[in-house]
């Protein structure tokens, strides 16, 4: 096993001295790895990551390229201002683009970038200013000061420390506050819009770095070849950047390089070997790079960056004590109405899924809501939490009228949730899993985290999950995957994810699915623990000794309406709530 600290100074040594033992033609391929490198990180975080797949990349590495390219030839500016407005131009494209397609679900986002990356290719050719198909011709070397990037070495060393700068901000992004909320973009928008994630906001900030990155690439680009022309800003060759993310493992940040250089190494071999075989070098070529992509999916679907990670030995990181803590809530006094439901009606066409029903829950009692399948039970319950809109009637949150509010929303006034099926992200640490829960109580943005200005308050973040895991009593579990956990510590897992919000009021979906009897009793003695604190709890769940034996009132719905409400006794030897429910139980 190797450390991933030193198999990191391994990497930046063989670069460094790669341009004083290597040849001239093996520099300038390298310099051309940089750069596609700059290209596929942004797709590790786009699509890797982000789960959303873009085949335009190569158009926003057209757009910075041709605007420096302009710029220092037929204005005579310097490349420099090139870079401002190359990225600038990048960026708003960037953000055009995404406020159109991201909120595209299904293949139509992937068909999107496809449409919008031809159309600024065939732009390239077409326009006059920009040489046409022709392209564009000395372009003027970077300077800075009496320093001239003109030669080949001086390049190289340039990109490299923009991809080495560029990989340690990736790197720093997802260890922080937003790339968290990256991170459960695959978990869905009920996940994130249940601890205050904005889901399309989201989206929308990682296509911007994403097309940024690929803004950097093409000014390096245009001044490392000084001509340009729309041959590389093709379709195909950002179906190629999406191979090279690929072959490197997509969801690795690392994988960016190690996919660039595979590729780009692997492509220049095949133009050298092909012209021996065939006279139409180019077709073969394709056929060779879709075979490899095959064999890909087939023998090493993750990419080569995982299996490299296996064999590398990472230190978990320490949680620091005495860090201080984060914001909290008041509470609200005992007795005091929390959660209001009046005659809220839920209707699916001509389905009345809820009709008017009405209850409340006061702070610091546990309520159950309880009924048989089909009784409408989680629909009242995501109509509470925002998943659904109320067709009609009213939910008041602490006096406030939450009938209209998003998720994200009702999450910021203090409500928080767990799910009948678990939402969680099985490749994230229990810690960092329950760290995302303090999404609404923490501030660092993505320039904070990507510049790692957000030290002491993600300390304290972790340090707050870490309490939270304690309460559940997995704390000793904090640096293992979630995945690695049986159902039942993963309904414990998002109770504490849940906890981490810090709210008013607690509502868990079947807590108790998937639990042995030990694990019930203690989270019972966790839920009235909770209960002690001040906390407020609302409870869906189908174990009736579990809900009987914890809660303060029941409300019973069926088919759709309120049946009964009361102490749990009372509930327990009502002849209709048996004939309904409990089977005749006394």
């Amino acid at each position: 096993m190797i450390s991933a600290r030193l198999l990191s100074l391994i990497v930046v040594v063989v670069l460094l001295a790669l341009p004083v033992v290597g040849s001239p033609f093996l520099v300038t391929l390298m310099s051309h790895v940089g750069v596609s490198s700059l290209v596929v990180l942004g797709l590790v975080l786009l699509t890797g990551i982000g789960g959303m797949m873009s085949f335009g990349q190569a158009a926003f590495v057209g757009i910075a390229a041709y605007t420096t390219g302009w710029l220092t030839t037929a204005l005579g500016w310097s490349p420099w201002l090139g870079l401002v407005f190359a990225l600038a131009l990048t960026a708003v494209s960037a953000l055009a683009i995404g406020a159109i397609t991201l909120r595209l679900g299904g293949h139509f986002l992937p068909l999107s970038t496809i449409a919008w990356g031809l159309s600024i290719y065939y732009l390239f050719g077409n326009l006059e200013p920009l040489g046409r198909h022709s392209g564009l011709l000395n372009i003027p070397p970077i300077t800075l000061g009496p320093v001239s990037f003109m030669s080949q070495i001086a390049m190289y060393y340039l990109i490299w420390v923009v991809v080495l700068l560029a990989t340690l901000f990736s790197l720093n992004l997802l260890d922080s506050r937003e790339g968290r909320a990256l991170r459960l973009l695959r978990g869905g928008a009920h996940l994130m819009g249940s601890v205050g994630m904005d889901t399309f906001g989201t989206r929308l900030r990682v296509f911007l770095i994403a097309g940024i990155f690929s803004g950097l690439a093409g000014w390096l680009y245009a001044h490392m070849t000084r001509f340009i022309s729309p041959a590389p800003f093709d379709v195909k060759i950002s179906i190629e950047y999406l191979l090279m993310a690929m072959t490197g493992g997509a969801s690795q940040v690392a994988g960016a390089t190690v996919g660039s250089g595979l590729i780009v190494l692997i492509k220049n071999w095949l133009q050298d070997f092909l012209p021996h075989l065939t006279d139409n070098p180019a077709q073969l070529e394709q056929v060779a790079f879709a075979l490899m992509l095959l064999l890909i999916l087939r023998f090493a679907a993750g990419g080569f960056m995982p299996m490299v990670l296996k064999r590398v030995r990472s230190t978990p990181r320490t949680v620091k004590a005495n860090v201080g803590g984060l914001p909290t809530r008041q509470l609200p006094p005992r007795g005091e109405p929390v959660l209001e439901v009046e005659a809220v009606e839920r209707r699916f066409g001509g389905l009345i899924a809820v009709n008017k029903v009405s209850f409340d829950v006061r702070a610091g009692e546990i309520v159950g809501l309880i009924g048989p399948n089909g009784a409408g039970k989680s629909t009242m319950f995501n109509l509470i939490t925002g998943t659904l809109a109320v067709s009609s009637g009213t939910v008041r949150f602490l006096g406030k009228d939450a009938s209209r509010l998003s998720q994200r929303e009702i999450a910021r006034l203090g409500c928080a949730r767990t799910f009948q099926h678990v939402k969680l992200r099985p490749g994230m640490t229990l810690l960092d899993n329950v760290v995302s829960g303090t999404y609404l109580r923490t501030g660092a943005g993505y320039i904070k985290g990507g510049l790692r200005l957000d030290r002491l308050e993600e300390e304290r973040a972790r340090h707050e999950a870490l309490l939270r895991l304690g309460q559940v009593g997995l704390a000793d579990r904090a640096h293992d995957l979630a995945g690695d956990l049986p159902l039942g510590q993963q309904r414990v897992l998002e109770i504490a994810r849940a906890l981490a919000l810090d709210p008013v009021l607690l509502i868990l979906d079947e807590p108790a699915a998937g639990l042995r009897k030990k694990e019930k009793d203690a989270l019972a003695t966790l839920l009235r623990k909770l209960r002690q604190d001040g906390l407020t709890i609302l409870i869906v769940e189908h174990d009736m000794d579990f809900v009987m034996n914890l809660v303060d009132r029941i409300v019973v719905m069926v088919f759709g309406q309120k049946l009964r409400e009361g102490d749990p006794a009372t509930i327990r030897k009502d002849p209709a709530v048996q004939e309904a429910y409990l089977g005749g139980l006394a």
